[in-house]
């Protein structure tokens, strides 16, 4: 079991491991496996690993993201800028269809519309955007709409996650409704929530995932 004290040097040691990231720029605060992150960063991505790096620790049962960014003022960049990089970014990704994603930025908040095939292609144009100079904020509203209309199989998802070594398929219910997918039951860690969330994502067919996946961990609360 662990301590708050041994959760919080976990996630400092993790966030220190990143050579992205400084970790005096970063407060790591926990109570019952909930980490909140303070401090202030100089790029938006480093708050996206930051969260990242959080979020993989074991007992980690949420991150509250409350970093704080300010760009140097040499680095400013306006919105027409920023829209630009992001749609130059957008077309030089293989990964995203050309002109299937629609770009709205207001206050270096950019924001993602559209409509995509695959889950991938969806973090595929966030991933594109969100280490841009200048983007304090990405929204993704993409949406899904699978090219296949037929049923999503059950067994299917069953399988792809039996596959994954990470997770223990016996604890994770999977309901199929439709091109709509369920996931129920409790895993171990918050990574390993997001990853049975991705497999899900990743069937073909699949339009929406709800994940109601819980995260249990044997943890103490004495510090």
């Amino acid at each position: 079991m662990k301590t708050n004290e041994d959760l919080q040097k976990d996630v400092q040691n993790a966030i220190k491991w990143e050579p992205l990231l400084h970790a005096a720029e970063i407060g790591v605060t926990v109570n019952n496996g909930i980490v909140t992150l303070t401090g202030e960063v100089d790029h938006y991505s480093k708050k996206v690993e930051a969260e990242k790096a959080a979020k993989g620790v074991a007992g980690v049962t949420a991150v509250v993201e409350k970093i704080m960014l300010e760009y140097p003022s040499r680095f400013a960049t306006t919105d027409n800028e920023i829209a630009a990089n992001a749609l130059k970014a957008l077309n030089d990704s293989w990964n995203v269809p050309n002109d299937k994603v629609k770009v709205i930025v207001e206050g270096g908040h950019v924001t993602l519309e559209g409509d995509l095939a695959w889950n991938y292609q969806k973090e595929a144009a966030k991933n594109a955007v969100a280490y841009l100079a200048g983007v304090k904020r990405v929204d993704n509203n993409i949406h899904i709409q699978s090219e296949s209309h037929n049923e999503v199989e059950k067994r299917q998802v069953e399988k792809a996650l039996e596959r994954n070594w990470s997770l223990n398929a016996e604890d994770i219910h999977v309901a199929a409704s439709g091109t709509k997918i369920t996931l129920t039951g409790s895993v171990s860690s918050l990574y390993d929530k997001e990853e049975a969330g991705r497999i899900a994502w990743n069937t073909p067919g699949v339009w929406s995932v709800e994940n109601e996946l819980i995260v249990e961990y044997d943890y103490s609360v004495v510090d």
